[in-house]
């Protein structure tokens, strides 16, 4: 339990996570546009440590210019139903807020 909330929690890993999992494989700008605030850099920092626990995969297409496309593998997708729980609790915690 302790690695895989060391790696969900690192810093914009699980919203990276939702946009892939709600849009679907997606090139490297259209993620970045799909996250407000994010750097190149720790868009870039995120996503290897993603592959490297073999949550996304990185599709490389040696085009000029270069295309490449991150999805969720299994693994990934696996976290769906964590995610869809996190949303619905945003959902609820943020229009109504305790009084």
């Amino acid at each position: 339990m302790d690695q895989l909330l060391r790696l969900l929690m690192g810093p914009w890993t699980t919203y990276i996570l939702w946009v892939l999992e709600n849009q679907g494989t997606l090139r490297f700008g259209a993620l970045k546009k799909a996250i407000p605030g994010i750097s190149s850099r720790m868009l870039t920092e995120r996503l290897r440590v993603l592959e490297n626990a073999q949550i996304i995969f990185r599709d490389y297409h040696p085009t000029v210019p270069p295309e490449v496309y991150y999805g969720l593998t299994d693994r990934g997708r696996e976290l769906g139903t964590v995610l869809a729980g996190l949303n619905t609790l945003a959902q609820r915690w943020f229009t109504n807020p305790p009084k």
